[in-house]
């Protein structure tokens, strides 16, 4: 990933004419514009898909199906979608993956504005979505970190999750009043149209900067090497073992037990829609926030940020009354957000283009992969333990991992740089390098 202008860059238009920032290039400015548009319709959407299977006459346990439906194929999947994503244009296949959603919604809208869908319908093309992010997620990633350059990556990457943040958070309050107004069938619909838009804005990406992929011994050959890359660094590892297990008691805590302690203490679904949203205005606090932060060691600023992930889990076990919910709501969403940030330019300085599609997979697969479990776990063990017991585990647990991956000396040392890992190098530069005197910032 250098980070001196390469033939065909998006940086190539000189800032004259361009009301653009620098480092804000076409394909950075594309790939944002269609994540604000995907975002605004699929946070709306999961809102009319669980409402189309409660109006199609399903119960709870179906609308857990339907969306257990989506997540299967997305973790079964990943990993071939990160090779697939380093072997091919990544373009290519972020647009075939959004005509495949596109499809996926279109007929689902048809099949809830026509009649009623049955449940194994909606479970079908639940999966062939999940399918289509499996191969989505890794190749934008991978698009998006190669879009921008320098010093100014941390910058790019916080403006773009806050547009994402802004852009569900918005599609979520516009969905919910579009079911109520429309109906669900109309919400699928427009979840279509945004993919059609979103995958001709991707199609117009520059991938001349991007050098061709050398000829390899094929997909078994590329997982292992994407294997490699990501196994060989503690600091990479050890923080995806970490979130593996704090995304899924977290998930477990927000789609189970928050829900039910919004029912009993807090006045019901309103509220602790509110509260989610709260923790969705935190994100785009903290990414505001990480447009004009370089935290110096990356990995430790953001790891010590992961902290107050905890609160929202301990303030469910309390429970404690609905304001103070949405201050810690709103505190853990822009703390975790600076985590996120400082994540995704550790991973842009430190891996190889060429496996930054691999190297995503296996962090999302790692991020992922537990969440089923979890929720499925969450109500025997409510059950076994009690639910305040519960959720005081699941804050617990976001503690102890935390206060583990803490111990990786990488973890606390790796640094930002100033000069990024050379184009092909095939040794690592030490998490010590450039280390000044000095304190997280």
């Amino acid at each position: 990933m250098a980070s001196r202008p390469r033939p065909g860059d998006s940086h190539r238009v000189p800032i004259s004419s361009s009301r653009r920032p620098a480092w804000a290039g076409r394909n950075y400015s594309l790939l944002t514009a269609a994540a604000v548009v995907t975002n605004l319709g699929s946070n709306g959407a999961l809102v009319a898909a669980a409402f189309a299977v409660l109006e199609a006459g399903g119960d709870g346990g179906d609308v857990g199906l339907v969306a257990a439906a989506r997540t299967l194929p997305l973790v079964l999947f990943l990993l071939i979608g990160g090779a697939v994503a380093d072997r091919l244009p990544r373009h290519h296949v972020m647009v075939a993956a959004n005509a495949l959603n596109c499809v996926s919604q279109a007929l689902f809208a048809v099949l809830v504005l026509t009649g009623d869908p049955l449940l194994w319908q909606m479970m079908l093309l639940a999966a062939l979505g999940g399918i289509g992010q499996a191969f989505f997620g890794p190749a934008a990633e991978g698009m998006l970190m190669s879009s921008v350059q320098g010093e100014q990556a941390g910058r790019a990457f916080a403006l773009f999750r806050m547009a994402m943040s802004g852009a569900g958070l918005g599609g979520a309050a516009l969905g919910g009043a579009m079911v109520a107004a429309m109906g669900p069938g109309w919400v699928l619909a427009a979840d279509a149209a945004a993919f059609a838009v979103a995958g001709a804005l991707r199609a117009f990406l520059d991938v001349g900067h991007i050098p061709p992929r050398e000829p390899g011994g094929g997909l078994l050959a590329d997982l292992r090497e994407g294997w490699q890359e990501f196994a060989g660094r503690p600091w990479l590892w050890g923080i995806v073992v970490q979130f593996s297990i704090a995304n899924a008691v977290v998930a477990a805590a927000d789609a189970v037990y928050g829900p039910l302690v919004a029912r009993d203490h807090l006045g019901g679904a309103g509220p602790w829609g509110l509260a989610l949203g709260a923790f969705g205005a935190g994100t785009v606090a903290g990414a505001l926030l990480m447009t004009r932060w370089k935290p110096r060691r990356l990995l430790l600023a953001g790891t010590l940020c992961v902290f107050p992930l905890a609160l929202p889990s301990a303030a469910l076990a309390v429970p404690v009354p609905i304001g103070v919910l949405f201050v810690v709501m709103f505190v853990a969403g822009a703390t975790v957000e600076v985590f996120g940030v400082s994540w995704m330019t550790a991973l842009h300085q430190e891996i190889p283009e060429a496996k930054l599609s691999r190297v995503t997979a296996y962090d999302w697969f790692g991020s992922v992969a537990f969440v089923p479990l979890a929720t499925a776990a969450a109500g025997p063990a409510e059950d076994a333990f009690g639910r305040t017991a519960a959720l005081w585990g699941c804050a617990g647990l976001v503690v102890l991992v935390t206060a583990a991956v803490l111990c990786v000396p990488d973890v606390r040392n790796l640094r930002r740089r100033t000069t990024p890992v050379a184009k092909g190098a095939t040794e690592r530069p030490s998490a010590d390098a450039e280390r000044p005197v000095g304190g997280l910032g």
